[in-house]
């Protein structure tokens, strides 16, 4: 018997980009788990709901190490959304897709230039407009917001409060205090720089280099400093 369709609907298929945050694990596998544990009990809320891909890429593991890694992260509520990198032969059933070609700042879709608001969902991230390779906020952000511009610079004229987050594709400068998170250079920029006028982060980051607030020179909180990459280690020195 051939069914007829008396009332056809089209399908709607739209395109959308996100940006996701890339883990790349190192052997063992046992010592980069106990730096995430770390890196998460000092930034609170650092994975959470934030699109996951795992880079495999020159990590020589095999299928049964890869669903352990997969399930030992999803213990810690970190979901993958695909896999970069991976053999084929480590691939299988039940794991996050394949991905590949992954593109960083072209790929994201962003709304007209407007304020920084987002109260009425302090989780979501704000993403910038892609039409100019420097924004300005000129307002401070405050604890639960994400301003995101992976396109260039990010200048605050205001304090980044703790809670709160910015991820600038270039630079980073802070004309106040900042107590949140900052992170330059997030699509591969070893070049970018964190200015600030008073340090006292939760976390900052250069082109993936971590560091925590804890880990800096004492003499260096409170104070106007600027943060620079410098053979993979992040360097931190006073704002004369």
């Amino acid at each position: 018997m051939t069914k007829v369709l008396t009332d056809a609907r089209s399908i709607r298929i739209k395109g959308r980009s996100f940006l996701a945050v890339m883990l790349s694990p190192d052997l063992p596998i046992d010592d980069w788990l106990i730096r995430l544990d770390d890196l998460a009990a000092r930034s609170a809320g650092f994975f959470l709901g934030r699109p996951v891909v795992l880079d495999l890429t020159d990590l020589q593991i095999d299928k049964p190490q890869l669903k352990e890694l997969i399930a030992e992260l999803a213990k810690r509520n970190v979901s993958i959304m695909g896999i970069e990198g991976a053999r084929p032969s480590v691939l299988g059933s039940g794991m996050p897709p394949a991905l590949k070609g992954g593109r960083s700042a072209s790929d994201i879709e962003v709304q007209p230039n407007e304020p920084v608001d987002s109260s009425s969902k302090p989780a979501s991230p704000e993403l910038r407009p892609a039409t100019t390779q420097s924004i300005v906020i000129r307002e401070p952000v405050r604890s639960g917001q994400s301003v995101i511009f992976p396109e260039g610079d990010v200048t605050v004229i205001g304090s980044v409060a703790s809670g709160a987050e910015v991820i600038a594709g270039g630079s980073v400068h802070i004309y106040g205090a900042l107590r949140g998170r900052a992170m330059a250079g997030s699509i591969g920029n070893a070049s970018a720089r964190i200015f600030c006028r008073k340090l006292e982060a939760e976390l900052v980051a250069i082109d993936g280099i971590y560091k925590m607030a804890e880990d800096m020179a004492p003499n260096l909180r409170g104070q106007a400093v600027q943060l620079w990459l410098e053979d993979d280690a992040i360097m931190a020195e006073k704002i004369i």
